[in-house]
């Protein structure tokens, strides 16, 4: 209820909850103060929280209709966000030395806009670490940043048939194979077959992959694409890491609720004994609870049809 009605602090939600104390026998709750309510909160253990945004998860999954896309294979965005916390209140996060850290990990599955992969970890982890411990099903497509790039993951990924877009890098050592046609008109500049030849990127990633060139009309910055698909248009390949802004969405509103809810209604609610790790998994599985990417109305009407 405090994510879904944005209480701010203790206070907030006991007279928030008081002001429906009539309601409270139909929850099977009664009369709350903040003394009873920080005790009970303190006792409870994240996975609760975990298995409820799980639960609400899997139902969401039914409701949810599928991504814009005319193509059938299931797409993911993967990225990762890292949350700045208090060094003194938050020691066992140590991240910089002058402040502490958490990082985010989340697979959103674009039928529906859905995070399926949520991960929580030191703020020092990277991206790769984590991207490659995630296993999708064979025919998906997975988008990722350059924070993701990994010669051996994108070859592994190949070899279970699941197809990724991501951006080449600048660096990156290649000869070209063969040139496509392609609609300037749309802001394409190329299409190619390409093999990388640098010792190492050639060791661990030998398949052929496919560059594209993307120029965007509205801003005029230049991309550069680098999928292992090469049946969809060059065009769609540019669609599909447009849509992969969802991600970037999700994490706006995750720290949106860090800003208020990490740094004020958890210090409101418990003891400076409540900064250790497993409050901030219970933290992050509540704002996972209270809103799942886009379809907050399909959570809205789940949580309104069991209050009837």
């Amino acid at each position: 209820m405090a994510q879904l009605a944005g209480r701010i602090s203790l206070r907030d939600i006991v007279e928030n909850v008081s002001a429906q104390a009539h309601r409270l026998y139909h929850l099977g709750s009664e009369k709350l103060t903040r003394s009873n309510l920080s005790r009970i909160n303190e006792d409870k253990p994240y996975a609760l929280y975990e298995a409820l945004a799980g639960k609400l998860l899997s139902r969401c999954q039914g409701m949810a209709s599928g991504h814009k896309f005319r193509f059938k294979n299931p797409l993911y965005s993967l990225d990762a966000s890292t949350i700045d916390l208090c060094l003194s209140v938050f020691p066992w996060a140590s991240f910089r030395s002058t402040k502490s850290a958490i990082k985010l990990h989340v697979g959103l599955n674009h039928d529906g806009y859905l995070p399926e992969f949520v991960t929580i970890t030191e703020g020092k982890t990277s991206d790769v670490e984590i991207g490659r411990t995630l296993a999708f099903p064979s025919g998906s497509i997975v988008v990722v940043d350059r924070g993701y790039n990994d010669y051996d993951g994108y070859n592994q990924l190949a070899g279970k048939g699941i197809f990724f877009v991501t951006r080449l890098k600048a660096n990156a050592r290649y000869r070209v194979i063969n040139r496509q046609p392609v609609l300037k008109n749309k802001g394409l500049t190329s299409d190619q077959a390409i093999r990388f030849t640098s010792i190492q990127a050639e060791r661990k990633c030998p398949s052929q992959l496919r560059r594209i060139g993307y120029r965007d009309i509205a801003t005029g910055k230049h991309y550069i694409f680098l999928p292992n698909n090469f049946k969809l248009a060059a065009g769609t390949i540019a669609d599909i890491y447009k849509a992969r802004w969802q991600v970037e969405l999700f994490f706006k509103w995750i720290v949106s609720l860090q800003s208020i809810h990490i740094n004020t209604l958890i210090r409101h609610r418990y003891p400076q004994t409540f900064y250790k790790e497993e409050r901030c998994h219970h933290q992050k599985h509540d704002e996972l609870i209270s809103k799942h990417g886009k379809p907050a109305e399909c959570l809205r009407r789940l949580i309104a049809g069991n209050m009837v």
